[in-house]
């Protein structure tokens, strides 16, 4: 790994192109952050891809990937009571993970800055829900922002580090993905030296919070929301800009939306933007409902200031038409465009749209033609193998739970099988509920990263409850689908330090599962398939709950290791004589590296896409696939 990283240089006034997340990762430096803890989510991953990169070479910075977001939230809650800068980074369901410590953490406070990034996934890009983590700050009277684009990105961070600092709370600090993943020029400012160690001061009685000291802590916190809100009043952060008599109240990467829409459409308006979303600044949002007769909330998911609009307008008796989303003018479902926006105020404004979107619908409708190309297991994925083995082993009559990470791309045919899912870690514990509810086999699947994450309270339930379940761990070695990140079972940190890897095949017998075997799916389709079906039979035997670990690195992983150590590998191929064009490796295993030539109705192995597993050969039941003896 190069010791060289860009956002590193300390050369204030320099710009480099970034996305926001990486301005994010730059402004971690130039707040002074001493402490960052987390857990992989898109679309916060590159926050944590880039840290870890840089750690190593900050003196006196400590990053770790967490394992999970509870543990990142106490970990950086913790520095910051300490009295050192902590920033805490998670997606929008991560978030409901730490949101324990969350509600706690408001109530005693913090003696130094601490900032948690919440990314937002509306239209759930790669979610399996639309959370709207502004609720979250509304619960917990915690302060909160919200940039619009990577420029704020960094800079609202910043801000952020002091307002937390100004009233001793965390600050939310919210994100969306088109925000995360957006491109800006940022300016670098100066990096100031960190501190290397601090002592602990005790305070029990603010930072244990007993019934008797929560009691005194409640009203202390909603004294502070409110300094924080009269602060709000002033930031520059809600500012207004231009002019009219139609008056538009907008926040994060909506403001965008709007400000091309009245560009593109030539409306006169004023718009109040909001950075500070909670706290919301009460008195200038009333003085901007009484200068108009009509407003408009324009912001993704569910109507937070569009409701914060409606309580005020009664409150202060104003009259005046707030139309948002309660009225239909706005969705609260996915994310918004300059489109979604534009016909929106058209309906509103009862105007018609500069851009003849038809026209624009029929120039590109070939596209729609195209056929939908659904999130598919990597080619030599070895997950795919296990799950074959596993639907072959159950001729697909077991029930099977499923969990959060590339595994749940099972759900697509020919595999299928995922047939419940709630939550990371889910899988085990709805595979306990399961099992005592109805007399099928049940094999439920969980990877590596979301073990560690939150599978162990799941795997002690079915031990001390005597569940009849299956669970194979796919131990792929990485955080998959979130970027290849670490985790305790991979050895390095995310200081980037070798440390012995924890064994999930100790851990489970450890917790008591007296039936834990390790198995390396491309050894043998046909002994997988024999160890599952004993797996089951033990369980069914024993009324207890039986673990397999198939274990395999991702084909990610062995690609890029075969490119750098320049290791030519022999090829597959089919046999054209030998394929009798039964279809079998296409329909029961989808391998995205193999095709039907339209000619000889055959099928054919890209060598631009195989990852060489091998597995298909032993699915072939003609024999016709072969491995190159050079």
């Amino acid at each position: 790994m190069s010791e060289f990283h860009e956002l590193l240089e300390n050369k204030p006034g320099k710009k480099v192109l970034l996305l926001a997340n990486e301005a994010i990762a730059r402004g971690v430096l130039e707040a002074g952050v001493r402490v960052v803890a987390l857990y992989p989510g898109t679309p916060s991953s590159e926050i944590g891809d880039n840290l870890t990169l840089m750690a190593p070479h900050i003196p006196n910075f400590y990053f770790e990937f967490s394992t999970n977001e509870k543990v990142a939230l106490e970990v950086a809650g913790a520095a910051a009571v300490a009295g050192v800068r902590s920033m805490m980074v998670c997606k929008g369901p991560g978030l409901n993970v730490a949101a324990d410590p969350f509600l706690t953490l408001a109530y005693v406070g913090v003696r130094a800055g601490m900032v948690i990034v919440v990314a937002d996934d509306p239209s759930m890009w790669s979610s399996q829900n639309e959370n709207d983590s502004r609720y979250y700050a509304l619960m917990g009277n915690m302060p909160m922002m919200e940039p619009s684009d990577p420029i704020e990105a960094k800079s609202m961070l910043l801000d952020a580090f002091k307002f937390s600092e100004m009233f001793e709370l965390p600050v939310l600090f919210r994100t969306t993905t088109r925000v995360n993943h957006t491109r800006a020029p940022i300016e670098f400012e100066e990096i100031p030296v960190l501190p290397h160690k601090v002592q602990f001061q005790k305070d029990p009685l603010r930072f244990v919070p007993i019934p008797s000291v929560a009691r005194t802590r409640h009203p202390w916190l909603l004294s502070q929301i409110e300094k924080a809100r009269e602060f709000s009043e002033t930031s520059t952060l809600n500012s207004t800009e231009g002019q009219g008599e139609l008056g538009i109240i907008t926040s994060g990467v909506s403001y965008n939306y709007v400000k091309e829409s009245l560009a593109q459409m030539g409306i006169h308006a004023e718009v109040l933007k909001l950075g500070i979303t909670h706290p919301i600044p009460e008195n200038k949002v009333t003085d901007f409902l009484r200068r108009h007769r009509r407003v408009i909330t324009v912001e993704e998911l569910e109507p937070f200031i569009e409701t914060h609009a409606r309580r005020l307008a009664q409150l202060n008796s104003i009259k005046v038409e707030i139309l948002g989303k309660e009225q239909g003018y706005f969705s609260k479902v996915g994310e918004y465009s300059p489109r979604i926006v534009m016909e929106a105020l058209c309906r509103l404004q009862n105007c018609n749209t500069p851009i003849n979107w038809q026209d624009i619908d029929k120039r590109f409708h070939g596209i729609s033609d195209i056929p939908p190309r659904p999130p598919l297991l990597c080619a030599g994925c070895p997950h795919r193998a296990t799950y074959y083995a596993i639907r072959t082993a159950t001729r697909g009559k077991a029930i099977y739970p499923s969990d959060i990470g590339c595994y749940t791309l099972s759900i697509a045919p020919p595999l299928e099988t995922a047939d419940i899912l709630f939550d990371m870690g889910s899988s085990i514990t709805t595979a306990c509920g399961l099992s005592e509810v109805t007399d099928q086999d049940v094999v439920a699947t969980i990877g590596d990263s979301t073990f560690f994450a939150s599978g162990l309270p799941g795997i002690i339930d079915a031990v001390y409850n005597q569940h009849r379940m299956c669970l194979v761990v796919l131990d792929n070695r990485t955080t998959a689908m979130t970027g290849q990140q670490p985790h305790p079972g991979t050895g390095i940190t995310g200081m980037q330090k070798e440390v012995p890897a924890i064994d999930i095949e100790k851990v489970c017998k450890g917790l008591g599962v007296n039936y834990v075997k390790t198995i390396h799916p491309f050894e043998s389709i046909a002994g997988l398939v024999g160890k599952i079906r004993e797996m089951v039979k033990w369980a069914r035997d024993n009324h207890s709950p039986a673990v397999l670990i198939s274990r395999e690195p991702c084909a990610l992983l062995t690609a890029a290791d075969r490119r750098r150590q320049g290791i030519p590998l022999p090829k597959y191929y089919v046999e054209s004589e030998t394929c009798t064009a039964c279809k079998r490796c296409l329909n029961r295993l989808s391998c995205p590296a193999m095709y039907v030539d339209p000619e000889t109705e055959k099928a054919v192995i890209d060598d631009n896409l195989c990852n060489l597993c091998g597995t298909c050969v032993a699915v072939c039941p003609q024999g016709a696939i072969k491995r190159e003896e050079k």
